[in-house]
């Protein structure tokens, strides 16, 4: 019947009376001439004893119990460890009104068994607040480590809106569960239906630049992270290599400016963006300027005798160097898809998008803003 058949034609396949079917489900109440039956229980097949206690287990440990018997010696004589007889008695013991319990075997064991069965509602399928939250908070693109952090953070006293991150994930990609909206996949960073390893990262061949200055070059300060002022930058580049988004993130904050190239990004138009965004900084928050070897960068040298701000380029294929704004243009794509044209943004989309993005708090930087990192150093 678990497979789906009704009593009679259950009762037809095994080949026994349906009446008969009905007692062996149902049990069979005390009579005149025939004794009284239990209904038939489901016999489970043992898994092991190295994974689960069963019931010959569980009336040791009842017996051991009365005598005062030790935990760990409990433990021993079953070969388990002690916090799996500790748990097991705290888990599956029985309650009594006045606030003492103790251990009774076959009721211990039958509360295990009907707790084993999969799959369960989920921590995010039970509480509707918390589903909410990360919801909302996976609408306004945050990862779903942020959105684990940003739960401690709100309610550090209610354990029961804590999860972890790998919890949302599953909320999300694991087939049958339903406690997340799927569609909601598309606003994590990659943006994919399924989860899949991380394939191997692309080549690209440097464009050579004269003049350049080596990321060897770079003083100490810049590497540790250590000094403000320090920043990344590349471009974000759109159908058809026809238009750009230009990116600049501080390595110490991780704050992030966009420069507007709706119609080319040649040298001279890339020089004069960045000239534009870094002109209202104070001096001390810009030292330098990292690039890759991208020949949007051949004015360099005229960049930097307009701002006094000398700029390192990377080695060839070795993103990493720049590791901030890689990361940072990956969270970019999901504003800007790869393939679109992106001259339809406006100046004033480009700031939305990284105010957005400033706002949002950081794992690296202790879970704090970068707009709340900048400001706390526009005021020192």
């Amino acid at each position: 019947m678990k497979l789906g058949y009704g009593n009679l034609e259950a009762s037809r396949l095994v080949g026994i009376n349906p009446r008969t079917g009905r007692e062996w489900r149902n049990g069979r109440p005390e009579g005149r001439k025939k004794r009284p039956v239990a209904p038939a229980r489901n016999v489970r097949v043992p898994q092991g004893a190295a994974r689960f206690l069963g019931e010959d287990d569980r009336i040791h440990i009842a017996d051991r119990i009365r005598e005062g018997a030790a935990i760990r010696t409990i433990a021993a004589e079953l070969g388990r460890s002690p916090s799996t007889i500790s748990r097991e008695i705290k888990r599956n013991r029985t309650m009594l009104p006045s606030g003492s319990s103790y251990y009774r075997p076959h009721a211990a064991h039958r509360r295990a068994e009907a707790r084993r069965p999969r799959p369960k509602v989920g921590k995010i399928g039970q509480n509707p607040e918390l589903r909410d939250f990360i919801q909302d908070h996976l609408a306004l693109r945050w990862s779903p480590e942020q959105i684990c952090h940003a739960l401690r953070r709100r309610f550090p006293d209610r354990p029961e809106m804590h999860v972890v991150h790998e919890t949302i994930y599953q909320a999300l990609y694991v087939q049958g569960r339903g406690e997340l909206r799927r569609e909601l996949v598309k606003a994590l960073r990659t943006g994919r239906a399924m989860r899949r390893s991380h394939a191997h990262s692309y080549k690209r061949q440097g464009r050579p630049i004269k003049n350049m200055l080596m990321i060897s070059d770079r003083p100490a300060e810049a590497a540790d992270r250590a000094v403000p002022g320090h920043w990344e930058g590349d471009l974000i580049i759109g159908k058809d290599h026809k238009s750009a988004i230009g990116t600049l993130v501080e390595r110490t904050t991780r704050y992030l400016m966009l420069l507007h190239l709706p119609t080319e990004h040649t040298a001279a138009s890339t020089r004069d963006a960045l000239i534009n965004a870094v002109r209202g900084l104070p001096s001390h928050l810009v030292r330098s300027l990292t690039w890759d070897q991208g020949s949007e960068m051949a004015a360099h040298h005229s960049f930097t005798l307009a701002t006094n701000i000398p700029v390192y380029f990377c080695n060839p294929a070795s993103p990493w160097q720049r590791g901030s704004n890689e990361n940072t243009n990956g969270l970019l794509r999901q504003y800007f898809p790869k393939g679109s044209d992106l001259s339809r943004h406006t100046r004033e989309r480009l700031d939305t998008v990284a105010a957005e993005l400033n706002s949002r708090p950081r794992k690296t930087l202790g879970w704090e803003t970068p707009a709340e990192r900048l400001s706390r150093l526009l005021a020192a």
